[in-house]
């Protein structure tokens, strides 16, 4: 089936750049200012989503009265203090992979995060120019796990989905692109693969290194 594949589709946190750990620590501050508890299960339920849909979780766990658009701005000035004083880490092999899939593949970019956020991040991580299309989330109504960001992204690189290939390492992204036509290879970084999820992937891999295998 590797042989159908004509363009590769990234997500960015926890794929490429290790933001998920920096934004634990951030959700950790921020609820310590808000005086609420963050679980494990309530960080996995916002990971791939974008603001909108996260203030409606947030809403969901904490009840409607919660603050949950000032939480938001709390965690992401937080984020912003560590970004620019420690910088963000690449996920292992992220760059090498990248310059082995660039002379085979279209790339593409589908992240929930906004837009001058992962054109920063990426800048600063040397890998914006790997990518001839990014979709945002600000691009999008709906986040994942709603199909449309991965459905955007491939219409950009004019391939249709079943002949893109989506790596991602969360629930909804997978969810996302697995509603949008594309074959999925799952990295997990914060969450481990359920059977749910092993069902929507074509393959689950231990790290971007092992892509190399397939493709």
């Amino acid at each position: 089936m590797a042989n159908d594949i004509k363009a590769l589709v990234f997500d960015m946190d926890g794929v490429l750049l290790d933001t998920e750990s920096m934004s634990d620590k951030t959700w950790a501050m921020a609820a310590k200012d808000f005086n609420v508890t963050v679980t494990e299960e309530d960080l996995n339920k916002c990971r791939g989503s974008n603001k909108s849909d996260i203030i409606m979780i947030l809403k969901g766990i904490y009840g409607n009265e919660f603050d949950a658009e000032n939480f938001l701005c709390a965690t992401g000035k937080y984020f912003h203090e560590l970004e620019f004083s420690s910088g963000i880490p690449l996920m292992h092999y992220a760059k090498e992979i990248l310059e082995y899939l660039k002379p085979k593949y279209h790339l593409a970019l589908a992240s929930s995060t906004s837009g001058p956020t992962v054109e920063r991040q990426l800048r600063n991580a040397g890998l914006i120019d790997f990518f001839e299309k990014r979709i945002t989330g600000d691009m999008v109504l709906h986040s994942k796990p709603d199909p449309e960001i991965y459905t955007m992204a491939c219409s950009s690189i004019n391939v249709a989905p079943a002949n893109c290939l989506a790596i991602e390492d969360s629930p909804n992204g997978i969810r996302s692109a697995s509603a949008a036509g594309m074959k999925v290879i799952m990295v997990p970084d914060r969450i481990k693969p359920t059977a749910e999820l092993e069902k929507l992937c074509w393959k689950i891999l231990p790290s971007l290194e092992d892509l190399r295998s397939v493709l």
